[in-house]
């Protein structure tokens, strides 16, 4: 069942009372649950509560991780050249949280980097590169071989690259993944988009 987008949005609460596991669960909310024509709305509010959360707790690697990961997610929402400002900063909100620590969140920080620097598009748009995707997805992995997002990121690159064997050979290890016992509903949904990229295969 969708939820529309006022719902959603009153699901994310408040700026000073918002955490990470908050941050979490309202982004598998609007990811998932959220009409399509709610999403974009959902994501710039809950982009500003990621924002706040990370301004609060700069030390925090974590907080920084959702910050990027809701922008990012925002800017794929955005689309167009209106998406540019909110990935650099994403991709800083990620950086920033490798330098405190690369072990956070089971290697997120890497991961998500990743991903954003092979959907991002290349120079003279962006700051794109395969290069830099692959090596992230790299330590992803190190740090979580077993987990659902370490395996799709690495897994969809992968098929963007070609590569059709070893796409499949991580969306399955993907699948698998052991359950998250707090991200019910990111879990289901990224199961979702594992099976219809598996299908595609």
């Amino acid at each position: 069942m969708k939820f529309p987008i006022l719902i959603a949005l009153a699901l994310c609460g408040t700026l000073a009372q918002a955490d990470v596991p908050e941050i979490q669960r309202d982004w598998a909310l609007a990811m998932y649950q959220t009409d399509a024509g709610g999403k974009e709305q959902a994501f710039e509010a809950l982009a500003e509560r990621a924002r706040a959360l990370a301004a609060a707790n700069p030390s925090d690697a974590g907080a920084l991780i959702w910050q990027g990961i809701v922008l990012s997610t925002y800017a794929g929402e955005k689309g167009g050249l209106g998406a540019l400002g909110l990935v650099k900063e994403a991709r800083a909100a990620f950086e920033a949280a490798l330098d405190i620590d690369p072990t956070a969140l089971d290697g997120s920080a890497h991961t998500s980097l990743g991903s954003l620097y092979f959907k991002v598009p290349g120079w003279p748009i962006g700051f794109g590169s395969s290069k830099k995707a692959r090596e992230h997805l790299l330590k992803g992995l190190a740090l979580n071989p077993d987990g659902i997002d370490a395996n799709f990121f690495m897994g969809e690159y992968l098929l963007e690259e070609g590569d059709k064997a070893q796409a499949r050979s991580h969306l399955e290890k993907a699948l698998a993944a052991p359950d998250r016992p707090t991200r019910k509903v990111a879990d289901e949904g990224r199961r979702a988009e594992i099976r219809a990229l598996l299908n595609a295969l």
